[in-house]
Parts: structure tokens; C-alpha cells; sequence
């Protein structure tokens, strides 16, 4: 399939006509093309396309328009594809002839499936963007927000039990896709009792014991057909299954050789929930909590526009596995809005996305204020608010030492870095003057003595006290308020456009 790169622009007047008609005060379609003019260029997809001739292609351009019409309204492939040849305030929309008979609603999966595999998942919106800033609605050093929601994968939830069954006959049904023969001469026949139907709650024993066994027997039915899978005489292409790896995947995770046995691994023995597979049927989604909110899936952070005399539009959309913590995400944002040329003088966040380093680096390769909450002292001098805290000390830097409250001055000064691989200095007082303080008790609970702090570099330490300080004002309060409005457009995407449901599987597709 080639492209005929066409690009279409003018609503057929007889289509305008009859939508006026249909529409007297218009509808959002209508506004979209009258007002903003919103389209796409089939040459802008052309990288997707084979150069050398062939059948032609359906417009990528009104495709990839298609794709947002379809968002927007939650609908199937198949419902769009029949909005498309049905419904005039598409065809207005699209600019197509009233007697357009359409297109085959697999062409829309394909067409997704050539944006991911071109890399052009983002053109989507970034060709949207460009369109805003080149009518004024949009522009580069204003004032945006970022806020972040749950997305949950489009898979069902499974325990244990379920998921290493699944797993296992996820694995059979795609063998005996591929190799019928060879897996027929492997497999036992009870294994089509227990496997074939799928494992729901309600077939599962009830006591723990037997739940047990269970887990036990399938774990060594897996290990049986891996073993199979991995000899020397198994043709070698099987071990390049998906279905195959995830089985061996999820089999190191969920067991343990015990002596001459395989045994599930005990709850506390599983690894980081970074890393465990929840379901094999989208290995990517991944379980997470967030205060009293469990899910397993994804993290769709929104970043939007929020100057006074602009729209607010989102500039920047990120889907990250839901264990990612959202100060991960902070620098990733602001790289990407740099791609765009849509960097804001200020970026209004909350307290998950500020860290004292991201705040900095912000600053200084960004030239961006990150303006949210910073973390507040946790040393347990600052937490009972009695005692000496690290901000009663005076550094001096160009010294390298340290004046504690009571007049006494550091004796050793040592840059390292800590575990998380930040650059810290670790300061000592000395022992002698430390034992026969009488402020001791406000100060230190060390066995040996003598009071230790640790403090960032220069230029995190000065930011972070600044940045405290700047929190207690009364700007900082009124700047600040602007952040909440974000809420909004989270509320909007969940309540209208179902955006706390993943309707695609994996995490490219779902972004």
C-alpha cells in the first residue's frame, strides 16, 4: 500500500449545505472546521508509506483526524468507520462528499498500528499544537500545569493463582497455533481439562492448602513444557514465541527451586512491583498504589497551557508505568515541550514532581521556574519543632565548615554521594565539644556524641531553604491557586472521554 499524498482542505458545498441545514447553530464538528480550521496534511504521514507504487492508501490525514473524532466520542473502530459513512456532521468535519461511501474499519487499526511502528505516535498532537501556536492560541514561554491520573489496563485483575494459570494457557493456545503437531506430542491429556477453559475465581479451591497444590502443579506442568521447549532437538524458533518468553518470565518470578522441588515463592519473596507481571496478556501494566487508590496499569500525566488570554489547550501528554513516581517524569516533560518549542517561563506542579534537584536543573537547562511545594524538613529536630534542625546552622561555604547555634564549628567536611547517587556533604562535629553541650538533648541522640548533617551541594542547599522560605508567602499562596484548574481538565478526560480506562493493550498503544 502506497500514499498518494493529496491534501484536502475545502468542505464540498452541497456537504456544507445540508450540514447548515441539519445544524442551524452548528455542532462541535462544524466549529472545529468553521472556527479553528483543524486538519491534517497527508503529506505530514508521508515517512509511513512505501515510495513505490501500489494500492492506494485511505488519506492518512483524515484518518489520523478520524482517530481524535473516535477518542472523543468513545467509540469502537467499527462505530466510527460507520459515523464516517453515516452522520453529516462527520463528513463536514472531514471534509468529504455526502455520498462518500467510506472506508473498512480495519483501516483504522492499521493506521495506528503504522504510527507506532513509525514512531509517530505524538504527530498526532504535535501537528494539532503547531496549528494552535500559528493562530495565537498557543505560545512558548507562558505559564503551564501538570497534574497526573490513573490508567487502568484494559486486562482483567488476577491473584496469583489466576495469573500463573492464564499464563500457562496463554502459552498452550499460542503453541498450538503455531506448532499443533510438536505440542501435541508433549502435552498429557489431563492438560486439556485443566488448561483449555480459562481459570475463573469460581473454579479454584477454596482452602489455602489446596490452592497451594494447585499453584505447585501448574508451576511444574510450566516447567515441564519450558524444558520441552528449551532442548536441543525443540526447533529453536519456539523459544522466540512471546507467549513462550512470558511463561519463562513469570515462572522465575513466581517460583523457587526448594530442594528437588519447584514451589511458589512466599508473598514476601516476589519482586518489586516495578518489575512483577500482573497478567501475560499486556506484561507492561503493573500494580501500584497511591494512598488508598490500588490499580494496575499506567500514569497519564497532562500538561496544559493556563495563561489569561489564551485558551487552555495541553501541550504535552506522558504514559508511564504506574510505578514511576511523578518526579521521574518532571525532566521528561520538559524535553519534550523543548522538542515543541513550547517550554513555559513557569510550570505550576504539585509536591509529587518537585524535587530540589529537577527544580534546579530546571532552572538551568530549561530556564523554567518549577513553582510547587518542596519538601519540608524531616529530621525528627524539625518534626517535634524543639530542638536544632538544619536550617539553625550557618555553612560556610568558601570555608567548608559549619557554626552549630551554640557558637561551635565543624571539624571535618566530606563531599560524597549517597545511595541514590546525589551529591551530599556529610559534616562532623567533634565529640568533646559535643558531650558537654547543655543543648545536647535539642541537638543530637548519636551514642557517640557528636552531632552529623548531611547537606546537599551549594546550589541545592541555598535553592531548598529559598524555596521553603518562598512557600510561607502570600505570592506564593496567590501564584499558586492557578495549579488547581489542571483538576479540571483531569476531571473532564475521566468523566467524559473515559480516560481511566485503557482501551488498547500495552503501554505504547495506550499513550
Amino acid at each position: 500500500m502506497t500514499l498518494h499524498a493529496r491534501d484536502w482542505f475545502r468542505v464540498p458545498d452541497e456537504t456544507a449545505r445540508v450540514a447548515r441545514a441539519a445544524f442551524p447553530k452548528g455542532n462541535d464538528y462544524m466549529t472545529m472546521r468553521d472556527e479553528l480550521d483543524l486538519r491534517y496534511r497527508d503529506s505530514d504521514f508521508a515517512q509511513l508509506f512505501p515510495s513505490h507504487r501500489g494500492r492506494p492508501a485511505e488519506s492518512p490525514g483524515r484518518l489520523a483526524l478520524v482517530t481524535v473524532m473516535q477518542f472523543a466520542e468513545g467509540m469502537t473502530d467499527r462505530q466510527a468507520a460507520d459515523a464516517v459513512r453515516s452522520r453529516i456532521d462527520w463528513k463536514y468535519g472531514l471534509g468529504l462528499i455526502l455520498t462518500d461511501s467510506g472506508f473498512h474499519h480495519s483501516v483504522l487499526g492499521a493506521f495506528r498500528q503504522r504510527l507506532i511502528q513509525g514512531g509517530a505516535e505524538q504527530q498526532l498532537l504535535e501537528d494539532m499544537l503547531k496549528q494552535f501556536r500559528d493562530r495565537g492560541m498557543l505560545k512558548a514561554r507562558g505559564r503551564q500545569r501538570t497534574d497526573s491520573t490513573r490508567v487502568v489496563a484494559a486486562i482483567r485483575e488476577l491473584n496469583r493463582l489466576e495469573c500463573i494459570g492464564e499464563t500457562m494457557r496463554h502459552a498452550l493456545n499460542n503453541l498450538a497455533v503455531v506448532a499443533p503437531d510438536w505440542l501435541r506430542r508433549q502435552v498429557g491429556s489431563d492438560w486439556f481439562d485443566l488448561y483449555g477453559p480459562r481459570l475463573e475465581q469460581y473454579r479454584l479451591p477454596k482452602s489455602k492448602k489446596e490452592r497451594q497444590e494447585m499453584a505447585e502443579r501448574i508451576g511444574a506442568d510450566g516447567y515441564t513444557l519450558l524444558s520441552v521447549v528449551y532442548e536441543e532437538t525443540a526447533p529453536r524458533w519456539l523459544r522466540e514465541v512471546p507467549a513462550v518468553d512470558i511463561l519463562r518470565r513469570i515462572w522465575i518470578q513466581q517460583f523457587v527451586w526448594d530442594g528437588e522441588r519447584l514451589a511458589l515463592r512466599k508473598t514476601g519473596n516476589l519482586p518489586p512491583a516495578a518489575v512483577l507481571i500482573q497478567s501475560p496478556h499486556d506484561t507492561e501494566a503493573h500494580f501500584t498504589r497511591k494512598r488508598e487508590t490500588k490499580w494496575t496499569g499506567y500514569t497519564v500525566h497532562l500538561t496544559e497551557s493556563c495563561d489569561e488570554e489564551t485558551p487552555h489547550l495541553i501541550t504535552n501528554v506522558e504514559t508511564v508505568p504506574s510505578t514511576t513516581p511523578d518526579k521521574a517524569v518532571t525532566s521528561t516533560i520538559h524535553d519534550h515541550l523543548a522538542e515543541k518549542n513550547l517550554l513555559p517561563n513557569e510550570h505550576l506542579v504539585d509536591a509529587g514532581y518537585v524535587d530540589i534537584d529537577e527544580v534546579v536543573d530546571s532552572h538551568d537547562i530549561h530556564k523554567i521556574e518549577l513553582l510547587g511545594p518542596v519538601p519540608g524538613n524531616t529530621t525528627w529536630q524539625a518534626q517535634a519543632g524543639l530542638g536544632f534542625a538544619t536550617d539553625c546552622f550557618i555553612v560556610d561555604w568558601r570555608r567548608q565548615t559549619v557554626t552549630c547555634p551554640m557558637g561551635r564549628t565543624s571539624r571535618a567536611w566530606h563531599p560524597r554521594q549517597n545511595e541514590f547517587g546525589n551529591e551530599v556533604i556529610e559534616i562532623r562535629f567533634d565529640q568533646r565539644d559535643c558531650r558537654g553541650c547543655s543543648s545536647r538533648p535539642q541537638c543530637t541522640r548519636s551514642a557517640a556524641g557528636a552531632r552529623c548533617l548531611k547537606i546537599k551541594a551549594k546550589k541545592q542547599y541555598v535553592a531548598l531553604e529559598e524555596a521553603r522560605a518562598y512557600q510561607q508567602t502570600d505570592e506564593f499562596r496567590e501564584r499558586y491557586k492557578k495549579r488547581a484548574g489542571v483538576e479540571g481538565t483531569i476531571s473532564q478526560g475521566t468523566r467524559a472521554f473515559g480516560l481511566r480506562h485503557a482501551r488498547y493493550i500495552g503501554l505504547t498503544k495506550t499513550h
